[in-house]
């Protein structure tokens, strides 16, 4: 199945399409001394994740950004086929585990068998916000885990959060029991169109237009915003394992059974924007409360440091805190929005342990009323190195920049990644998105790429 290094690539079953298709070329990435990087498959729809089956068989999910049509596609004779369709846009991510393929899309985790057949095992996550619930890792003890997203950027709804007109009552929720400040936020309500001064007041962790009061009480929510949750393989005894988090978007397991997450922090926006915060990579410890939406890498967003441009600083929403959060193992700059990562075991590959993660880049404005940042974080592929606790670039576009924007043949949206039965990685690429819409995608401009190891490493 897979080609020796720089030959004949593996092409998706819509390579005849008259669609333009994306530019391509390796030699626009660099990439450090030891290592080669090729396109394996491209022509894909908005793909989030890859998985292989014990036969190496190769899964790819069609999230549905592009085409508003998810399913999950098999690599047959070096074409793909659809498996199984009719999901929730978007598809987060699949894993795979004794023959069943676990699909992660808005709300559900549903599973796919060999035969064909599904059921849904977990349904009704509260994803209808701003984020979603993430793909799901599986422990030692084979129970699986993942990530459920916050609703909002920082716990309050605001004229940002664009679901408000047809999911009125959602908001988010605490998960434990917590007093709040009671602060309100008020914005023009988009509730009532016509009438032009008719202001919304809406407080922390309520729905839209509801204000709150002094010290209300917040209570426990098993399924809170920013919580990592965990259920046996067939969706029984779920289960909160640590909460506060804001987009807790990839988890993973290392060989000594010890968890870990990416998180991805505060923007700019809404009627509690926050500036500078980072994105972060934790070593997650059961029970805990990791700091959202007070909180942002173990420091308290009150700080000036957090202060938007021409903007407010912004106070804390807990009176108290369920404990002092945790900090993280590692930090990311602003932007970076992190996405994929995993631990390398093979030392014919590179550093034993080491975890490479992909940097999906920015998905909003970098300061408020400025343009989308893209230098300096994102599209990009680092290291990490797990005993010094440092990160490093291991693959990026020669100029900086995605292809997109530098009209160059490299990155775009490196979303998922992962080692092949091969030894190789294997790097998901989700395209180009739609020009001031990062959430919808153009058809055909996915890719796959491989990264090996070249002649002078060896």
């Amino acid at each position: 199945m897979f080609q020796g290094v720089n030959r004949n690539r593996i092409h998706s079953c819509n390579d005849d399409d008259t669609m333009l298709e994306r530019y391509l070329d390796p030699s626009d990435i660099y990439i450090i001394r030891g290592y080669g990087v090729e396109v394996f498959i491209n022509n894909l729809d908005a793909p989030s994740s890859m998985v292989f089956d014990e036969e190496g068989n190769i899964f790819i999910s069609d999230s549905g950004r592009a085409t508003d049509h998810p399913r999950i596609l098999k690599l047959v004779n070096g074409q793909f086929e659809t498996i199984a369709d009719d999901f929730v846009t978007p598809i987060s991510g699949i894993n795979y585990l004794h023959g069943i393929l676990y699909v992660s899309h808005r709300g559900f985790i549903t599973k796919i068998y060999k035969d064909g057949t599904r059921q849904n095992i977990i349904m009704g996550l509260p994803s209808n916000g701003d984020h979603i619930n993430s793909p799901v890792a599986f422990s030692p003890d084979n129970k699986l885990y993942f990530g459920q997203g916050t609703v909002t950027n920082s716990g309050v709804v605001g004229n940002d959060n664009k679901w408000v007109t047809v999911s009125p009552l959602l908001c988010d929720y605490t998960g434990d029991y917590v007093m709040l400040y009671g602060q309100n936020f008020m914005t023009d309500n988009i509730l009532t169109e016509a009438v032009t001064d008719d202001p919304a007041f809406t407080g922390a962790f309520s729905p839209y237009g509801i204000p709150n009061i002094e010290f209300e009480i917040r209570k426990k929510y098993i399924k809170a915003s920013g919580s990592i949750l965990r259920a046996n393989l067939d969706g029984s005894n779920l289960e909160q394992v640590a909460w506060g988090f804001r987009d807790p978007a990839f988890l993973r397991f290392d060989n000594s059974g010890q968890l870990y997450v990416v998180n991805n922090g505060f923007n700019p926006v809404g009627s509690r924007p926050i500036e500078n915060a980072s994105e972060d990579f934790y070593y997650v410890t059961p029970d805990q409360w990791y700091g959202w939406p007070d909180f942002s890498g173990g420091e308290p967003v009150d700080s000036p440091r957090y202060t938007p441009v021409g903007g407010v600083q912004p106070t804390l929403i807990f009176k108290n805190q369920p404990n002092v959060p945790p900090r993280p193992y590692v930090r990311f700059p602003p932007n970076s929005t992190l996405s994929g990562f995993e631990f390398n075991y093979n030392r014919a590959f590179g550093p034993y342990g080491d975890v490479y993660v992909t940097e999906f880049g920015s998905t909003i404005d970098g300061r408020m009323g400025e343009g989308t940042s893209y230098a300096g974080s994102g599209h990009r592929i680092s290291r990490i190195d797990m005993k010094a606790r440092t990160i490093s670039t291991f693959a990026i576009n020669k100029n900086g920049f995605p292809s997109s924007i530098a009209r160059s043949g490299g990155f775009e949206r490196p979303v998922h990644l992962l080692f092949g039965p091969d030894g190789a990685m294997y790097i998901v690429d989700m395209g180009y998105n739609l020009d001031g819409d990062p959430s919808v995608f153009v058809p055909k401009t996915g890719v796959v790429w491989r990264v090996y190891r070249t002649a002078e490493a060896l």
